[in-house]
């Protein structure tokens, strides 16, 4: 389980949410088995899903976040419910890259430094919302900031990060965001600008100790702030066998057919948690009556 804390500024013009995402992370890495570079890419991408879609307002609401940059783990895709539960897939599992300049993993290396952010937000209408920015750094935090900034106009500071032991087992991932109301003024975003300089990369304040509740007043120091409300949260797929069979009859009649004339028995894998469906010609085929 993960744990999301909020907490808030005492005027209410700073809002701070923290996510302990070691378990969830791990999750990633046990279903897709990614190799480091993609449980670090993968991983932040998924937290910061969670933690955008924890500020869903709906009960139904999600959010999907889909990175198409130029590196070679194609596309990543992160999918949150309203509750902060996640789900996450990536078209290219294993990549193998030098560490970069940093003596880090090469995350943007992998994703690409060129591409784009897509959001996507299903909120119950005829239409979800969709916004789209051009990568910025392929680093996710700094994509994720920049897609607030110019989509939503909200100033925020994201920080994402993921520790990988040698054995390549998650050691430790969290992130947050903090982000400006309208009405806050110029000593609280000073206030905020120096916390941010002093704190401590996110996954190693975790790996160090601390727990998202201790974050999120760390990043509000000065500030005065409380705990506005917390979550458990999870890697949760919410694939179905009904769910399958409605996505099997949007192919149509003729392709059904062709499907059970070239097979015995029909597989259908999850893309998010790798379960398995499978299905008989004469089912597949009671599916087209």
């Amino acid at each position: 389980m993960g744990v999301i804390k909020r907490a808030i500024s005492s005027d209410a013009s700073v809002v701070a949410s923290v996510l302990d995402a070691t378990d969830i992370v791990s999750e990633i890495e046990r279903i897709h088995t990614t190799s480091a570079v993609v449980t670090a890419a993968l991983g932040r991408l998924s937290i910061a899903a969670s933690l955008m879609g924890y500020g869903l307002k709906g009960e139904k609401d999600s959010i999907t976040l889909r990175l198409d940059g130029n590196g070679p783990t194609g596309s990543l895709v992160a999918v949150s419910d309203s509750r902060g539960n996640v789900k996450s897939y990536v078209c290219n599992p294993i990549v193998e890259l030098p560490l970069n300049q940093y003596g880090k993993l090469d995350v943007a290396g992998a994703v690409g430094k060129e591409g784009t952010l897509s959001v996507i937000k299903d909120l119950g209408l005829k239409e979800p919302y969709i916004g789209q920015i051009p990568i910025v750094s392929g680093e996710i935090a700094e994509d994720i900031a920049s897609y607030f900034a110019v989509s939503e106009q909200i100033p925020t500071v994201c920080g994402l990060g993921v520790l990988v032991n040698p054995d390549l087992s998650v050691k430790a991932a969290g992130g947050y965001l903090v982000q400006l109301l309208p009405f806050a003024d110029e000593k609280s975003v000073d206030i905020l600008e120096k916390n941010i300089k002093q704190i401590l990369p996110v996954s190693k304040m975790f790996d160090d100790g601390m727990t998202a509740e201790e974050i999120s007043l760390k990043l509000l120091e000065g500030l005065n702030p409380n705990v506005l409300d917390e979550a458990e949260v999870a890697y949760k797929c919410d694939c179905s066998r009904e769910r399958t069979e409605k996505i099997l009859i949007s192919l149509g009649e003729k392709e059904i057919k062709e499907i059970v004339e070239d097979n015995e028995i029909t597989e259908v894998c999850c893309h998010f948690c790798n379960k398995k469906y499978k299905f008989t010609p004469e089912e597949l085929m009671a599916l087209i009556k």
